[in-house]
């Protein structure tokens, strides 16, 4: 396995040519290629430098790209407009669409003593090792997996080859994987490169995809102390190596500790990136380790429409709500739907503050009827708005008439945490 480029520390700010001079530095080590395939993110991770990265990958390798495969997962299609806004003048036809549900091939099966293992006894199948079919039959040399490094609450760190067997994934094993993660805990995997699902995509990386082609691409971002995005780490290789370092990395800039917790949290949803809490519930699982017992969570979404980006976890969402894991783990048990969709399951024990927290959601399309109905509180967009402007916030501590609230501007961006609660939660 092999490093081609690392780059990054917690103050550098790599700029558009350090991007450019970087890759085409690891693509020269690569030698000559035939025929590329690209897998970078969905627009939801926009801020990811991914599509400059694939565009440069374009450029470097002309018709040679031959094709581009947003790693969607369960999220919706990259529209025509935001192919335009992430990937720039990239011609549209390299563009495929993943189909999590027909469009994959099971490469293997990781054992089900395996599985038992990582979830300490709580799970008993086994995961399978899917792709999109295109990997498989495209007659592909190389294929870049381009993405952001940053703290997740499913794996502990995101991209790597959660890349490429969750973001091109099928349904049964996005499903499985995200409920081994809901089941282990989300406390005690957030912000963690060694976790029981990293450990399972890792196996399947060793057992049944080593003869892919893959090189990572993988990027750091974060803010300035001005409160702009910059890249502070690019990192290509073909091996655990690039990731471990792009992991390190993120954790320094993107988890922010915090010697007090707190009491009063506004989150920010930008609606431009936000339209479901699928997506949105990142301000309660990015956040919950750093609340008070009886804290309040305010969620200003104006963009957030729905639950779920699939029609059917959407349904999911609405019918059982964010409860409680063990009303979740009961509710797997005695209903088939939950039960054959677990990545729903998953997902409503992301989203709930299991009693600990309250959770104020301020949709800009769900009425309050909706947003209740999923057990959140509601408070009207416009008033909650005025009164926790975000255009006069900045990030972290603020007084608000007097109030004390900690405020985020985007929480895709990081992970933040109490220390002590941390700490106890290793």
């Amino acid at each position: 396995m092999s490093l081609f480029f690392s780059a990054g520390s917690e103050t550098a700010e790599l700029s558009s040519a350090d991007l450019r001079n970087g890759l085409f530095q690891a693509l020269d080590a690569l030698g000559q290629r035939r025929k590329v395939l690209c897998l970078p993110p969905d627009f939801t991770r926009y801020h990811s430098r991914a599509g400059e990265l694939t565009n440069l990958a374009w450029q470097y390798f002309g018709e040679r790209l031959t094709d581009v495969l947003p790693a969607i997962g369960t999220h919706f299609p990259v529209s025509e407009r935001e192919i335009g806004l992430m990937f720039g003048d990239m011609p549209r036809d390299r563009f495929r669409v993943h189909d999590f549900r027909c469009g994959v091939v099971t490469l293997g099966e990781v054992p089900r003593e395996f599985i038992r293992e990582q979830s300490e006894g709580k799970l008993d199948f086994t995961w399978p090792a899917q792709v999109d079919r295109l990997l498989i039959e495209g007659g592909f040399d190389l294929i870049l997996s381009v993405g952001q490094v940053v703290p997740h609450e499913v794996i502990g760190m995101a991209n790597y080859n959660k890349n490429v067997f969750i973001g091109t994934g099928g349904a049964d094993g996005i499903n499985k994987s995200h409920y081994l993660g809901a089941v282990y805990g989300m406390e005690r995997i957030m912000g963690r490169a060694d976790t029981p699902v990293r450990r399972v995509l890792n196996y399947a990386s060793e057992h049944f995809a080593a003869n892919l082609p893959i090189v990572y691409v993988l990027t750091v971002v974060g803010k300035n102390e001005a409160g702009d995005l910059v890249t502070r780490g690019l990192f290509v290789g073909d091996g655990h190596e690039c990731f471990e370092k792009a992991a390190a990395l993120s954790l320094k800039v993107n988890f922010q500790m915090l010697d007090r917790e707190i009491r009063k949290a506004v989150v920010y949803l930008d609606p431009g990136e936000f339209k479901s809490t699928w997506l949105g519930n990142k301000a309660v699982y990015r956040t919950r380790m750093a609340l008070a017992d009886d804290a309040e969570l305010i969620v200003l979404a104006p963009g957030v429409k729905e639950f779920g980006e699939d029609p059917a976890i959407d349904t999911l969402i609405r019918k059982y709500g964010y409860v409680k894991t063990p009303e979740v783990l009961q509710a797997v048990e005695k209903n088939a739907d939950l039960a054959g969709n677990l990545s729903a399951a998953a997902h409503l024990i992301h989203g709930s503050s299991e009693g600990r927290f309250t959770i104020t959601y301020c949709p800009g399309g769900l009425t309050q009827e909706e947003t209740e109905g999923v057990n959140f509180r509601y408070a009207p967009l416009d008033r909650m708005a005025r009164r926790y402007a975000p255009e006069r916030l900045t990030d972290g501590w603020n007084l608000v008439d007097g109030e004390e609230i900690f405020y985020i501007s985007n929480p895709a961006l990081g992970l933040w945490a109490y220390r002590g609660r941390f700490e106890q939660s290793a």
